[in-house]
């Protein structure tokens, strides 16, 4: 996770810190790519908190740490899981110009629910930037939390949602309450359920999805993104 540990919005499904950032720190790509090559990774997933507070949300210091990984660990593919950048195209270009091998953007949750889980976000924004990476040849992915109090049939309609907007891989898992000042649980999903959305997800085009109470953004990312393009 990059730029900083402290976040500058308040979804209420999240244990991150909220508040008011420290600077940013511009060696912190060279550290990372160190690590990477430490570790000998072939695959990284890059995330970080969003940081509203700054012009162009972070981008330039993703598209520094995907270049850096690159300088250090040329075979490492890059996966890097992104804030919505407040819509700024000219941001999620920076991102894109570095070429990471997957974009992932995680939708969240239904756009009923978006004024309760993420207040701060826009279930329009973040599709539209899923819709631009896709138009620039990226391939895209995107997660959603299950058990916040949504409709199953409001499930399936972010499914289509996010297909028609050109992404390629699909995340499903069971959202767990982090602390007694977020929001509860209002279901836990049975694997089955599971089982189904992602063989429903599958027969819309998906190319690979992930989908069980365990399931996280990076959960076996290097095996559901490691080949393939967008779709």
């Amino acid at each position: 996770m990059i730029l900083g540990n402290i976040c500058t919005r308040r979804c209420h499904f999240c244990k991150i810190q909220k508040g008011t950032p420290e600077k940013l720190d511009l060696d912190e790509p060279n550290r990372v790519a160190h690590a990477v090559a430490t570790l000998q990774l072939n695959y990284a997933v890059i995330t970080s908190v969003t940081r509203d507070d700054l012009d162009d949300g972070g981008a330039s210091l993703f598209a520094a740490t995907i270049r850096a990984i690159r300088r250090e660990s040329p075979a490492c593919r890059v996966e890097v899981l992104i804030p919505d950048l407040q819509g700024s195209d000219s941001s999620l270009r920076t991102v894109l110009q570095a070429s990471p091998d997957v974009l992932n953007h995680n939708i969240e949750t239904v756009p009923a629910l978006y004024a309760t889980v993420r207040p701060q976000a826009d279930y329009t924004r973040s599709l539209a930037l899923l819709a631009s990476a896709h138009r620039e040849g990226t391939l895209t992915k995107s997660g959603l939390m299950l058990g916040l109090g949504e409709g199953i049939d409001e499930v399936r309609m972010v499914m289509h949602d996010l297909r028609k907007a050109g992404c390629s891989i699909l995340t499903l898992g069971q959202y767990l309450q982090p602390g007694r000042n977020h929001l509860p649980v209002k279901k836990y999903y049975r694997p089955d359920e599971f089982t189904s959305l992602r063989d429903e997800a599958l027969a819309m085009g998906f190319l690979h999805v992930a989908a069980g109470p365990h399931i996280r953004s990076s959960y076996h990312a290097a095996q559901y993104g490691g080949s393939g393009g967008p779709a």
